[in-house]
């Protein structure tokens, strides 16, 4: 495969590495969490200092334990530090009550998991429409009519009323990445988005996410495949609770060409096969 290139990417706005980012969204300083099993304490997290400005599309990859998991789930505020601090958009995200943490998480980020957490028996309309359910912000939102939106957004108009077990795995995660878009958060979170999927249906999703990055929308994904961090445009590496590197993505991938040359190589295939 091929490497992003230069023309193609110019177009799209994607080659250069995060040098229009704007504001920070993210600040964590000596982010510590420690987990007390018996007698034994796990270090997590062990000081970690991190920031992420507006725009970035950032990949997070570490082994097993290395703590790529607490950090998301500490900075998508489902969990809080044992030390340190974490401010999102400049909020002291370890001094909010529970309250305050369900009031951000639904307003202000967007969740997309490996497994998808679609609801069975269930429209896609419908499972994209929930969170606003649950929205207590007063906004004065139609949630049917974000909810449609969303998914025209993620090429799904035709499939709002099916559900998960009749869609692929490929349109079950773009429902759910319909689901963390209908509450217009500035921020998505993606725990290994494409584990579950086969490697064209990844790079179909990773041309999604490229898209949504180049709207403004700030990205940060787990995941431990080296192919599908090239799509983002830096690699936070971690080890032992703790970022070993940090740095921009060399040779990044553009996902919509790597698309077109998967489907150039099945025209190829089928020209092959009935000649």
């Amino acid at each position: 495969m091929t490497t992003l290139r230069a023309s193609r990417a110019a177009d799209r706005g994607i080659a250069s590495v995060s040098t229009d980012a704007g504001d920070v969204v993210i600040r964590t300083t000596g982010l510590t969490r420690v987990y007390a099993t018996g007698r034994t304490e796990v270090r997590a997290l062990d000081g970690v200092d991190v920031s992420v400005r507006e725009g970035e599309f950032v990949a997070v990859m570490g082994a097993s334990g290395s703590g790529k998991s607490t950090l998301m789930n500490i900075l998508g505020c489902l969990d809080k530090p044992t030390a340190g601090s974490y401010e999102l958009d400049g909020i002291r995200v370890e001094e909010l009550d529970k309250n305050a943490l369900a009031e951000i998480r639904n307003q202000r980020i967007g969740f997309v998991f490996q497994s998808f957490n679609l609801l069975a028996r269930t429209a896609a309309i419908d499972n994209v429409e929930l969170p606003l359910l649950y929205d207590r912000s007063g906004r004065k939102i139609d949630s049917r009519k974000a909810a449609a939106e969303a998914l025209e957004r993620v090429g799904l108009a035709d499939r709002m009323d099916h559900e998960p077990s009749e869609m692929s795995g490929g349109e079950q995660q773009r429902v759910a990445i319909a689901r963390a878009l209908v509450g217009q958060p500035s921020l998505i979170l993606a725990d290994e988005p494409t584990g579950n999927l086969d490697s064209r249906t990844s790079v179909d999703v990773m041309t999604l996410f490229q898209d949504l990055n180049d709207q403004g929308i700030t990205v940060i994904i787990v995941t431990h495949e080296p192919e599908i961090a090239r799509y983002c445009k830096r690699i936070i590496r971690m080890r032992d609770g703790r970022v070993i590197v940090d740095e921009p993505v060399r040779d990044r991938r553009c996902a919509r060409d790597d698309l077109e040359r998967l489907a150039y190589l099945d025209e190829q295939n089928v020209a092959e096969v009935a000649v």
